[in-house]
């Protein structure tokens, strides 16, 4: 059953600031850049066609942005973040996000992606398919069902009536911790809907997916989704 994540504070937010690889320059890679910086990160964002095609993004995002290759961001990263199209995972590196926390915020559009059949046939999960390609990685989902536009403008103080909520799911349960911390950086509470597996309970035409919703509202939605 979906349950309410530990809103403690991770050490790696709390007490440093980090070096977040992001891979991924679409829509939710560029805000999770901006709100990272906001926050006194430093990102490392790589996308599909090269470094120098993320010149006037660098620049938007300041001094603690570099744009690299999808490797170099990987290296550099003390976590990293994958946003990518799914037909694309097979070039997310593999090597440099070994033991590294990695976020997922994927999604499965076939009409994007291609038919996938084990996702048709509910043999896996979008995040199952991440961890396989990264089997050395503590993959944990996050903002995959928030709309870009409301990542920076929705989140308020913790103890907020009403205070919108976010899902994740993880088999690293400190993956998850990490993933509620930052959540609460972000200005939203966590709802976990379990390990990686159940993580389909909030993807795309699921009752979470992309609605405003608190953490009472998301345990329901979580729980009333039919695979």
């Amino acid at each position: 059953m979906p349950s309410r994540g530990n809103t403690a504070r991770h050490p790696a937010l709390s007490s440093r600031m980090t070096t977040v690889g992001i891979i991924g320059a679409g829509h939710i890679g560029s805000t999770l850049a901006e709100g990272l910086i906001a926050r006194g990160h430093d990102v490392v964002i790589a996308n599909s066609r090269g470094p120098e095609t993320l010149a006037d993004l660098v620049e938007k995002l300041g001094d603690r942005a570099r744009a690299a290759t999808a490797a170099e961001a990987a290296d550099a990263a003390d976590w990293a973040i994958v946003t990518v199209p799914l037909k694309g995972l097979d070039t997310v590196p593999v090597e440099g996000l070994a033991g590294k926390i990695v976020l997922d915020t994927c999604n499965y559009y076939w009409e994007r992606d291609g038919r996938i059949a084990a996702l048709d046939e509910k043999r896996t999960t979008t995040s199952q398919m991440v961890q396989e390609h990264l089997p050395a990685s503590r993959v944990v989902k996050a903002f995959n069902h928030i709309m870009s536009t409301d990542i920076l403008v929705d989140g308020t103080p913790a103890g907020t009536e009403d205070r919108r909520a976010l899902a994740t799911a993880g088999d690293d349960e400190e993956a998850v911790r990490f993933v509620t911390a930052l959540y609460d950086e972000f200005g939203y509470d966590t709802v976990s809907a379990g390990p990686l597996a159940e993580s389909w309970r909030v993807e795309r035409d699921q009752p979470a997916y992309v609605v405003r919703q608190n953490a009472d509202e998301l345990r329901a939605n979580l729980a009333a989704a039919v695979r």
